[in-house]
């Protein structure tokens, strides 16, 4: 038995998906650094990577968190 290799235990009808091995988890079996979740199905958790993707488009397009192109605006180096 390893010293200081506690891991915490997993939940049945949790799930996750470990980035580092592109599966999906029931209850944490990866480090959380690895791995998106809990989820609530299966389903939901082998759709994470694309869920994160779609996400992501999501706040990139939001004007609220969308300040503009910075090319548009210039670099801030007025001379003059």
């Amino acid at each position: 038995m390893a010293l200081f290799k506690r891991r915490t235990a997993g939940k049945p009808g949790e799930w996750y998906y470990c980035l580092k091995h592109g599966t999906v988890e029931e209850g944490p079996q990866c480090r959380a650094a690895d791995r998106f979740g809990p989820y609530g199905t299966r389903e939901e958790a082998a759709h994470a990577m694309e869920t994160a993707r779609e996400r992501n488009e999501e706040w990139r397009e939001d004007p609220r968190w969308n300040d503009g192109d910075r090319d548009d605006e210039g670099s801030g180096d007025k001379k003059g």
